[in-house]
C-alpha cells in the first residue's frame, strides 16, 4: 500500500510541475532583446568623454526577434555611431537622454524598414546610461 501511495505522490509532483500551456497569439507577444553594452567616446573635441550604454530593445513577434538577431551587427554600428556622435548637452539630462533613445529606436527601426521592409522593434531603452 505504500509503494503505491508513493508511486501517487511522485506521479502527482510530476503532473504539478508541469509548465501550464497558454495559447499565445501574436498580440500577446511581447520580448526583450538585451545588447551588449555600448562604450563609446563622445563630444568632439577637448577632453575624452566616455559613454556607457546598456540597450534593450522590445519587440512584439518572432520574426521582429528573429530580424533582430540577424542584423545584430548592423544595429550595433550605427548605434555606436549615433552615441559617438552626441555632443555633452545631449546626454546632459533625462530629458536629453529621453530624446537620445528615442533617435536609438527610430535609427533601429530605419535599418529594419530597410533591410527587411518593416521596422519590427516596438520600443527602445536605456537599462544603464553613464557618462564621464
Amino acid at each position: 500500500m505504500w509503494r503505491h501511495l508513493g508511486l501517487w505522490l511522485a506521479l502527482l509532483a510530476s503532473t504539478l510541475s508541469l509548465p501550464v500551456q497558454a495559447d499565445e497569439t501574436a498580440e500577446d507577444y511581447i520580448n526583450y532583446i538585451e545588447l551588449k553594452p555600448f562604450v563609446t567616446n563622445f563630444g568632439g573635441p577637448g577632453p575624452v568623454r566616455f559613454l556607457k550604454a546598456e540597450v534593450t530593445i522590445q519587440v512584439e513577434d518572432p520574426d521582429a526577434h528573429h530580424a533582430v538577431n540577424a542584423h545584430m551587427a548592423h544595429i550595433r554600428n550605427d548605434l555606436v555611431f549615433l552615441f559617438s556622435a552626441v555632443q555633452t548637452e545631449d546626454v546632459g539630462s533625462v530629458a536629453a537622454q529621453q530624446v537620445l533613445a528615442e533617435q536609438a529606436l527610430k535609427t533601429v527601426q530605419q535599418l529594419l524598414q530597410e533591410e527587411t521592409g518593416s521596422t519590427h522593434v516596438a520600443d527602445l531603452f536605456f537599462t544603464s546610461f553613464v557618462t564621464q
